[in-house]
């Protein structure tokens, strides 16, 4: 292991902490409440930042900062104040369906894991495919700009793998692991789903 593995480490360790001691993760627990928005931001920038850089290390053998790390960890922030949102309305709109005899879930043991699972299901199925094509758009635009090469819309639009986007991200993560993924997610607490 080198020296940037071990740092790492200890800053996911620092933040894994924060929840195991009960007065920082109640600290965490009436700020995410509070401030959904600037919690989801600071959550985001800061873990997928972490799993950029992790990436990264795994890939190259070396830690390495990302072409237009900051610029990134600003959209990551912005993806976290959509997934507040984005978690609400889902949540919101199934619990509405269910009410109104529009889906089934169930009763007893099985009612919590299939609203979850529709939530999950059908926010995945509408908003992710959209939410990820956009995120790959800046994502794209961010490293062509850290480059200094061309970055309008139209070339961005026009170098991104559709057809591979497509097979991978949609027909494959979204059901194998998004799905799956987020139905867990939605049978957690609110303060942790973010």
């Amino acid at each position: 292991m080198k020296l940037g593995d071990y740092a790492w480490l200890l800053a996911l360790s620092i933040l894994s902490a924060g929840l195991l001691v009960p007065s920082t993760r109640q600290v965490f627990i009436s700020q995410t409440q509070e401030h959904p928005y600037v919690m989801g931001c600071l959550k985001f920038a800061i873990l997928a930042t972490m799993g950029e850089l992790l990436v990264i290390r795994l890939l190259s053998g070396q830690w390495k900062k990302t072409a237009g790390m900051f610029p990134k960890a600003i959209v990551w922030g912005i993806v976290g104040m959509l997934v507040v949102l984005m978690f609400e309305i889902y949540l919101n709109g199934v619990a509405e369906a269910v009410k109104n005899q529009l889906l089934y879930v169930g009763d007893g043991a099985v009612k919590p894991v299939l609203t979850a699972f529709f939530i999950s299901a059908i926010m995945n199925l509408t908003f992710r495919p959209v939410f990820m094509a956009a995120h790959r758009m800046t994502d794209l635009y961010i490293d062509r700009k850290s480059r200094g090469g061309s970055a309008d819309w139209t070339t961005i639009v026009e170098n991104i793998d559709w057809q591979g986007f497509v097979k991978f991200v949609v027909a494959k993560t979204v059901p194998f692991f998004w799905i799956p993924a987020h139905t867990v997610v939605f049978l957690l607490p609110p303060e942790y789903r973010v």
